[in-house]
């Protein structure tokens, strides 16, 4: 066993016994925070505005901090990327994690010196709640590649600004430095397909064993190399132990990464987000992600069905129930207060608090990381008819390829005309061009490679008529969604609609 593997055992049952402690005493630990987050933020403008000095209790918590969200919160950032500080949290952002938005386009989240710990030592933790579990620590003696973004960083405001995974790189943990691929300048690389020839041709021969990203980024790698190599994965790294994923839904790539890989490996789930590392996959056979209870962050959470109520139901975890939707509430020491995320969750365990995460809010569509939601699709859909005034569409509904026969995946428009385009080329063109410009991790996916653009799937006349009547929901308030994460609706829209 190397040094790292031997020195990890002591450090993660250090870590795991100090999870013990605050899991055992949850609901003090959430209320300890909320406290110290208020108090912290008094002579901040937020604190100020919404006058922390006379918070005492949750119930005085609530009254005084709506729920936002990034539009919402936007008039404080917008004084931040100024360079003005104590504004959501003392002083002035260690970063802005620049993220992909709704109405506002892009959105710039910041993290803050206070809450940088949060992102770094929470996806430690994780692999040391692993190396504790399962006593495997060998895979940290050899190579270890995490599937990123870009670690270039620009500046906004004097604040250095990026996407979450590229800043995260910074901060790897240098006694993990010499075993990580691929190398600094690979990762530099803005063009996906470049940049992962590059990392193939880095990995290749190397005694790869832990392997981390998004998993349609990490199909992608597989794929070439065993079109690369004419081998599975098991036979190209034979010593590949462990995978660590999070970002998208992995069920729809379970089956073809496993048969990829050619051999059953231990999987750890992530649950990150640019607002803050939320929970993790803490054991091996038990269900859920631990939440984070103590890592800078007071969590609320409102009943999905109350979620649009004009003053929803708000509850801490101690109130929660298990096996119930919740969207997902965020107070921060990154200066993010009553943030909805937009997620949603469910309990799986309340002893710890483990969860799962069962979808957005909104309908959206996620299977590549690209968080479209429905007000784009109608944006694009908006312009593209703008470009050419004679088209009319009756209905359409979006949903993602992401095993199509042949190529790259993509998103799919399944369209029902009253008058169709002139030029529909040009209009399946305009619908991508304004997609991108409204969606920053769409724009991305398509100048990397990684996704085609749309493809648009032409329907007969009265398809989602003959749909929604098939399920018993013609008539009412009842309408297709705009967009699924899944192709449920747009596969059997095609078996009973047909094609133009």
């Amino acid at each position: 066993m190397g040094i790292k593997a031997l020195l990890s055992q002591p450090l993660a049952q250090y870590i795991v016994n100090q999870q013990k402690i605050w899991m055992a005493n949850s609901l003090q630990v959430q209320e300890n925070w909320r406290q110290k987050l208020v108090h912290t933020s008094l002579k901040t403008k937020f604190g100020k505005d919404h006058f922390f000095k006379d918070i005492k209790n949750y119930s005085d918590f609530k009254e005084a901090v709506p729920i936002h969200d990034y539009e919402d919160l936007k008039g404080y950032i917008e004084l931040l990327k100024a360079g003005e500080p104590d504004i959501l949290w003392p002083g002035k952002p260690l970063y802005f994690a620049k993220t992909s938005g709704t109405t506002s386009g892009t959105k710039y989240i910041p993290i803050t010196r206070d809450s940088i710990s949060n992102h770094i030592d929470s996806a430690r933790n994780a692999i040391l709640n692993y190396v504790a579990e399962t006593n495997n620590s060998a895979f940290l003696d050899k190579k270890l590649i995490f599937l990123s973004g870009s670690p270039t960083l620009t500046e906004t405001g004097g604040i250095l600004t990026g996407r979450l995974s590229g800043i995260s790189n910074h901060h790897v943990p240098g006694y993990l430095k010499s075993n990580q691929l691929p190398s600094y300048t690979t990762n530099c690389i803005e063009d996906w397909e470049e940049k992962l020839e590059k990392i193939i041709d880095e990995t290749l021969g190397q005694p790869m064993s832990l392997i981390s990203g998004i998993p349609p980024w990490v199909q992608m790698y597989f794929d070439r190399i065993i079109a690369r190599t004419g081998r599975p994965i098991k036979d190209v790294f034979p010593d590949f132990s462990l995978f660590i994923y999070g970002g998208v839904n992995f069920e729809p790539y379970r089956a073809k990464l496993y048969e990829s890989i050619g051999k059953p490996i231990d999987s750890i789930e992530l649950y990150p987000a640019s607002e803050g590392f939320l929970a993790y996959q803490d054991m091996q056979n038990e269900p859920g992600m631990l939440l984070l209870l103590n890592t800078g962050i007071f969590f609320e959470f409102i009943p999905v069905e109350n979620y649009y109520d004009e003053k929803p139901v708000r509850l801490s975890i101690e109130e929660v129930e298990i096996g119930k939707n919740y969207a997902l509430i965020i107070n921060s020491n990154a200066g993010l207060w009553g943030y909805s995320i937009g997620d949603t969750v469910k309990f799986v365990s309340k002893d710890p608090y483990r969860i799962v995460v069962t979808g957005r809010i909104k309908h959206f569509i996620s299977a590549f990381g690209e968080h479209v939601i429905g007000e784009e699709i109608e944006k694009a859909l908006q312009y593209a008819m703008s470009r050419q005034p004679g088209v009319e569409v009756v209905e359409c509904t979006v949903a993602p390829m992401v095993t199509p026969s042949e190529g790259l995946p993509y998103h799919e428009w399944l369209i029902e005309y009253a008058r169709e385009p002139e030029h529909p080329e040009q209009f399946a063109a305009d619908l991508d061009r304004k997609l991108a410009e409204l969606n920053t991790y769409y724009d991305d996916l398509i100048t990397g490679s990684i996704l085609k653009p749309l493809v648009i799937k032409k329907l007969r006349s009265n398809a989602f008529i003959d749909y929604m009547r098939s399920k018993g929901k013609l008539g009412g308030q009842n309408k297709v969604p705009r967009l699924s994460n899944d192709r449920a609706i747009a596969d059997e829209l095609i078996r009973i609609g047909g094609l133009a």
